[in-house]
């Protein structure tokens, strides 16, 4: 990569928590991530990298395999391109040039796949959305202490109310949403990709 006249190698890391530390260092252009990472995992790697450090920065995830489930969230998280590790290295600086241009790579048997999962995720996360106008915003920050793993007492602690209160939002909560438990309401605002903080926000 270095021997190419128009990149430069700002910063290596050997695992997750380096590779966040040395974006908020040297602020790259580009960033090419490892999707097996130690540390954490390359998506919450891609995830953290777009809110805090660089926002401005591509993101190019090579994989070892296809895997979908990774390579819709790595998107989902603010990723612009997906590589195998077999690709030859210039068809990674090829990748390398491209995303700094701007442009979305995904490989092409996976671009179909892709879509598809998409247009659900959109969908599943429009209807979330839609469930949500019901809630009161009481009780839109229950559903958002609920996301973080909060009992009862976490949320009449936060919200400084009754723990009896706490337990009837929470029933409210359930009911309009459709789901039977506190684990179901997590998952729910975290199978749609919604923010805690965005739940709070809306009115």
């Amino acid at each position: 990569m270095e021997s190419q006249p128009d990149i430069e190698v700002v910063g290596e890391a050997s695992d997750g928590f380096r590779a966040v530390k040395e974006c908020e260092r040297t602020s790259p252009d580009v960033v090419i991530l490892d999707a097996q990472l130690s540390g954490f995992e390359a998506v919450l790697a891609v995830a953290k990298m777009k809110r805090e450090p660089v926002p401005g920065s591509r993101i190019l995830i090579l994989s070892n395999n296809d895997d979908q489930g990774t390579l819709l969230k790595a998107m989902e998280a603010g990723a612009s391109g997906f590589l195998s590790k077999d690709s030859a290295l210039q068809e990674v600086i090829g990748a390398t040039r491209a995303i700094h241009r701007g442009q979305t790579l995904v490989p092409t048997h996976m671009l179909g796949p892709l879509l598809s999962a998409l247009i659900d995720s959109k969908r599943e996360r429009e209807s979330a959305l839609f469930k949500m106008v019901g809630l009161t915003q009481r009780e839109r920050e229950v559903l958002a202490i609920l996301a973080e793993g909060g009992d009862n007492h976490a949320i009449a602690g936060r919200l400084v109310i009754s723990p009896r209160t706490a337990k009837t939002h929470v029933q409210s909560v359930l009911s309009k949403l459709g789901l039977h438990s506190r684990l179901e309401a997590a998952a729910f605002v975290r199978r749609t990709g919604i923010r805690p903080e965005f739940i709070k926000a809306t009115s």
